[in-house]
Formats: structure tokens, sequence, C-alpha cells
């Protein structure tokens, strides 16, 4: 299944409605921040348009580097692990694992992993285009 500007629109409201819920000091901070890539759904107007309603600010991704490729972060190593063997056959099992996932992690974790973020970018921007060694 392909993810259009249609979902991911629909998938930017949920996810504010449940962090208004769970977190409400991030959103109600003056412009809560968007991490996501230039994907076709993510750079389309009608996105751009929800972001904008939504009041989100987007940080800055590079095109590509496959330095920077989600699977190389903290959270999606960790998730495959926690995932690895599990049978999953439901949409619903699969919003299950991600929330048992989510909720078995410390905050710690996720503050850890984004705190990473901007060391990376650097280290992407001194290599200027060379790969780097995974460490």
């Amino acid at each position: 299944m392909s993810i259009t500007a249609d979902m991911y629109c629909e998938e930017l409201n949920t996810i504010m409605g449940k962090l208004a819920h769970l977190q409400p000091a991030l959103v109600n901070r003056s412009a809560p921040l968007l991490l996501h890539d230039n994907a076709q759904p993510h750079i389309a107007q009608q996105t751009v348009s929800k972001i904008q309603e939504l009041g989100l600010e987007v940080l800055r991704h590079s095109p590509y580097s496959p330095d920077l490729a989600p699977t190389d972060f903290d959270f999606f190593q960790n998730l495959y692990n926690f995932l690895a063997g599990k049978k999953i056959n439901t949409q619903e099992a699969v919003q299950n694992a991600f929330e048992e996932f989510v909720a078995s992690r410390p905050a710690e974790f996720f503050k850890k992993g984004i705190n990473k973020l901007p060391l990376r970018w650097q280290k992407c921007i001194e290599s200027m285009g060379n790969y780097l060694k995974k460490k």
C-alpha cells in the first residue's frame, strides 16, 4: 500500500490529537517540531497546508543520505529488534506491537535518540558527501 498525502495528513491529525492528550506541553509550545524526509506525500501542497494549519515547524532534512537513513537511528534499530520473531498479521496487531514497544522504553531513550540527530547531521556536513562509518 502506498502512502498518499491524504493518508499522511490524516496521520498528522491523529498524532497531534494524541500528543495534545498525552503530552500537552509538546503541542502548546510555540511551534511543535516535525522531522520527516522529502518523500512525495510529505512535500505535497496538501501536506504543507496541513502542517501550517497544525502550527508545526518542520526541521530541514537532506534530500537523501544513507548516513541519515531512518533505519540507522536508535529508534528504528530498537524497534526492529523488538519485533524480531513476532508474527503480525493485521493492522491492529501492528498498532498494538508499536504501542507496546513505545511503552516499554523510558523517556530517556527518546531524548537520547533525538539529541544524536544534530551530531549526525554535522558529521554528514563535515564529510562533504562521503559515507560515514557506522559506530
